[in-house]
This record gives structure tokens, C-alpha cells and sequence, in this order.
């Protein structure tokens, strides 16, 4: 899913929609923007919004406010973003459980029609991690032990139906072995239970697990890049473990109301573009192992299509259900 930064090659087609606007695009922004982050804070996906909005906020000359709104499995800030008047001044963090949202959560809102795409922030890979007690050095050790005693260890996610749940039931699915889901609002609550050793294993995202794992307080047994990182060189890919499909990413990007002018969208995602091109952004996210996307809003809406398409494939085949 990883794409190179791409230049700027805006389609023009809802033009007129945006003359009949009510929104005068020449004058926007003339007052504070929200960005509605519909997870916890303290997280991978928090650090990032705050990170983008404070960058944006320089470039528009107005000040982007994050919002956490977390519940619903993300359901909730997203109805109150996409269901937000298209005037430009209210957008919404999206990350993989956007797609699966879609599937298992059914929104009051239509996850595909109800948007306009902005741009895509990240790709960050994820790794799956377990507290150093688990004797298990590799994965295949790990499958052993489930093996053997199937369902003894626990594993935590950031939220039933989430990325971080599913990511890890599709390990689990592939490797036919069980273990026990215990979800929390949030990664971070999830990350405190793992390193106090009340969760045995949590997959979670580049930024947030690397620092345990480099400190030695987690033990990451493989990464879902296709290969290794320069960032976390000694933890191997799934690929490479004989899990070649397992190349599930952390992705977050930027969507809005139906109906925001043309060229409001092409402001936006012109200035994020901008953002995520420069050293400082992309050389921390690099630091981190997460690639700066940014790109088109139609190569972004293709992304959240295929993400759809293939959580929905999933989930239809394994008969994965909410807890």
C-alpha cells in the first residue's frame, strides 16, 4: 500500500458544484479549522493529527483544531464529521478501521459516498509484540505455543472491530491458532496492560511500539512491511516468516463532507501535500518507520475503496463478528 509522493494532477469535474457554492473559496480560511480525530488520546493515530494540524495551521494562516472524539469504534466522530455542513471547516482523520467500519460497525452514514477524499497522510507498518515473559523468540515459537495451549494467551486492540483487532485475527486466521481478544478504547490503555504484563501480545503501530521495543520492555517477534525497516532493522517481516499476505498497514489520511468545493479540496490537499513533502515531517515520520504519502484526493479515495474490499472479503469469509 506504501505509494511515492505524487504531484499534483487534480481533477476538475465538480467545478460547477463549487460556483454554486455558498462558500467563497478565495476568501477561506476565515476562521478556525477542526480536525476530528475519532480515537483516544494519546496514540499513534493522535500523534499524528496533532502533528499535520500543526503544520497546516502555519500553512493556512488559521489555526486547525483536533478534536478527539473516540467511541463507536470511530463511528462516533466520524458521523459527526461527515454529517458536519460541507464548508470547509470541519475534516476527519481516517485510518484503517475506517475501511472495516464500514463492514462490521454499519454506520449511519454511506463510508464511501457520504466523503470527499483530502489526501493520505501515512503508511506505517505495524508490529506484533509480546511481553518479554512469553517465551517465544520468533513467531513460529509463538504458534507452537498457541498451539499447544490454544487460547491461553491474551491479546489486545485499540477497539473491537478495529484495525489492530482484525490486523491481528488475520495473523491468527493464517496461522490456525487461537488467542483471546481483550479490547480497550485506545492503544495506549491496551500498550500500559502489555507492558505490565497483563496482556501477553498487542500489534500495534511503528510509532508507538518501537520506543518499548528498542527499550527492551516489548519484544517484537515481526513487522508487517514487506521488508525490513532501517528503523527496526533486527525484527523480521512477516513475509519473510512465511506469511507473505500479512502486509496490513496503519494508514491515516483526510477526508471531509460530500460537497466541499472543488477548490477548497484542492487548497487542502495542496497544502498537505506541501506538508508531508517537507524534510522536518517526512524525516520524524521516517525516524518512526512511517512513510509521508501524500498524493492525489482520487489516489487516496482508490486506497479507501481497496481497503473496503478487502476487509469485506475477510470478514465474509472467516464470519467475524463484534464481540
Amino acid at each position: 500500500m506504501q505509494q511515492p509522493m505524487q504531484r499534483r494532477t487534480f481533477l476538475a469535474g465538480t467545478a460547477t458544484a463549487a460556483l454554486a457554492s455558498p462558500v467563497r473559496a478565495d476568501t477561506w480560511p476565515s476562521r478556525p479549522i477542526k480536525l476530528v480525530a475519532p480515537f483516544a488520546p494519546g496514540g499513534g493515530s493522535d500523534f499524528t493529527s496533532r502533528l499535520i494540524a500543526e503544520k497546516l495551521s502555519a500553512r493556512l494562516g488559521q489555526t486547525m483544531i483536533v478534536e478527539n472524539k473516540p467511541g463507536a469504534g470511530g463511528n462516533l466522530g466520524a458521523e459527526v464529521a461527515i454529517k458536519s455542513p460541507a464548508d470547509g471547516y470541519t475534516y476527519l482523520t481516517i485510518s484503517g478501521s475506517y475501511a472495516i467500519n464500514s463492514i462490521l460497525h454499519k454506520p449511519s452514514f454511506d463510508s464511501l459516498n457520504d466523503i470527499v477524499a483530502i489526501g493520505q497522510f501515512t503508511d506505517e507498518p505495524t508490529v506484533f509484540t509480546v511481553n518479554p515473559s512469553v517465551p517465544a523468540k520468533t513467531l513460529e515459537e509463538l504458534v507452537a505455543l498457541c498451539k499447544r495451549e490454544p487460547g491461553k494467551l491474551s491479546y489486545g486492540s485499540s477497539g473491537p472491530g478495529g484495525l489492530l483487532h482484525l490486523g491481528t485475527e488475520f495473523f491468527l486466521d493464517a496461522a490456525g491458532i487461537k488467542a483471546t481478544h481483550v479490547p480497550y478504547r485506545g492503544t495506549a490503555l491496551a500498550l500500559s496492560d502489555l507492558l505490565a504484563g497483563n496482556l501477553q501480545i498487542l500489534t500495534g503501530g511503528t510509532t508507538t511500539m518501537l520506543p518499548y521495543i528498542k527499550s527492551g520492555k516489548v519484544r517484537g517477534l515481526a513487522i508487517s512491511s514487506r521488508t525490513r525497516l532501517a528503523a527496526a532493522p533486527d525484527i523480521p517481516s512477516y513475509g519473510e516468516q512465511g506469511y507473505p499476505t500479512l502486509d496490513f498497514n496503519l494508514w491515516h489520511g483526510m477526508i471531509g463532507p460530500k460537497g466541499i468545493p472543488a477548490d477548497i479540496v484542492y487548497r487542502m490537499n495542496t497544502e498537505l501535500d506541501a506538508v508531508l513533502r517537507s524534510p522536518e515531517v517526512s524525516g520524524r515520520l521516517a525516524a518512526d518507520g512511517v512513510l509521508a504519502v501524500g498524493g492525489t484526493p482520487e489516489a487516496f479515495m482508490t486506497t479507501i475503496r481497496a481497503e473496503v474490499a478487502r476487509w469485506q472479503t475477510f470478514i465474509q469469509r472467516t464470519g467475524l463478528k463484534l464481540e
